[in-house]
């Protein structure tokens, strides 16, 4: 398959386990991925701040457990899957105090899926998880406006693109 990454189920019990440090890596790679699409593991430690020793075992774990993949045809690097984009945005909604829970998938579609949260003051809710670019949603490119001046993006950053104007039609 190449680089194409198979989708993993989400495990939000995972991320009570993850560590500070992991999510310093996983943050590094998003943010190295602004600027590449596959971010150097030099420069993802060093976005880290993290020594080269320990960040190179916290990036094996992270790439064991699917949050990130790791591609090496022009240089050594790493680059976010989905599922380490949702564990990022899950800790955002956790640190926020936006949602203390998340149950069951309730549904999946072409552009998204979809759980049932638990919110800080115990009422349930509905979070869609953005999936732009699976194979019945490739035209998206050229069907929406999502890139305006620029010529290409990751599909991670049109799926942020996609989720950030769906909730501003919501509010």
């Amino acid at each position: 398959r190449g680089s194409r990454t198979r989708m993993v189920k989400l495990d939000p019990g995972v991320l009570r386990y993850m560590t500070r440090e992991e999510f310093r890596v996983l943050t590094a790679v998003e943010m190295g991925m602004k600027n590449h699409e596959v971010v150097p593991t030099q420069l993802i430690c060093n976005i880290a701040g993290l020594k080269h020793g320990g960040a190179r075992k916290l990036i094996s774990n992270l790439h064991r457990n699917k949050l990130i993949y790791h591609d090496a045809k022009k240089y050594d690097g790493y680059r976010l899957t989905y599922l380490g984009y949702d564990y990022l945005a899950l800790k955002a909604f956790v640190a926020r105090g936006k949602i203390k829970g998340v149950g069951n998938q309730i549904g999946v579609g072409k552009e998204s899926d979809i759980f049932l949260v638990l919110t800080e003051d115990d009422k349930e809710a509905v979070l869609k998880i953005h999936r732009l670019g699976r194979v019945s949603f490739r035209a998206v490119k050229n069907k929406r406006d999502y890139l305006l001046h620029r010529k290409s993006a990751s599909w991670l950053y049109m799926s942020r693109l996609a989720a950030l104007r769906e909730y501003a039609y919501m509010n």
